[in-house]
């Protein structure tokens, strides 16, 4: 059987917050971010938001710099209702589903201290390479398990 070659997991650099996270090719931006306690929402958003359907537009983002067009899903026709005064750049992170490695800026509309700067330097380090596999995490049962077998002093 041919083995595919194994591909680097996306890493999303998330410019305001100064932080590398990995994730699943094709997992929901929104879910990354919230999982990752990276904080997507203004007051506005933190009071009420849509819940990831895309109708309260307060989870946009700014794709930042070179990033590859095709990092992320293509815009839905939400997106393209909802942004069209926006910038280009701009993502619901609700919408938006991880294709490749991506810089982002969480709250674009809300002013960033040194905010050129710190894209610049987001823009000249270099993204990591994610993992090409997810570590293996054992259940708490297979750990107690392999404690028993060693403690009663039997061989593994």
């Amino acid at each position: 059987m041919e083995r595919l070659p194994l591909v680097p997991m996306p890493v999303i650099r998330f410019v305001r917050e100064g932080r590398d996270v990995e994730c699943f090719p094709g997992e929901n931006l929104r879910e990354v971010a919230l999982r990752e306690g990276i904080e997507l929402y203004g007051l506005k958003g933190r009071l009420g938001n849509c819940g990831g359907c895309g109708q309260c537009i307060t989870c946009f983002v700014d794709v930042v710099g070179e990033s590859s067009p095709d990092s992320l899903s293509s815009r839905t026709g939400v997106e393209d209702q909802k942004l069209r005064r926006r910038p280009q750049s701009w993502r619901l992170a609700c919408q938006a589903l991880v294709q490749h490695s991506l810089l982002v800026l969480t709250k674009p509309q809300t002013g960033l201290a040194d905010g050129d700067q710190k894209i610049a330097q987001a823009k000249a380090q270099a993204l990591p390479s994610g993992p090409t596999a997810w570590p293996v995490v054992e259940s708490p049962e297979e750990v107690d398990d392999d404690n028993e077998s060693t403690t009663s002093g039997e061989e593994p």
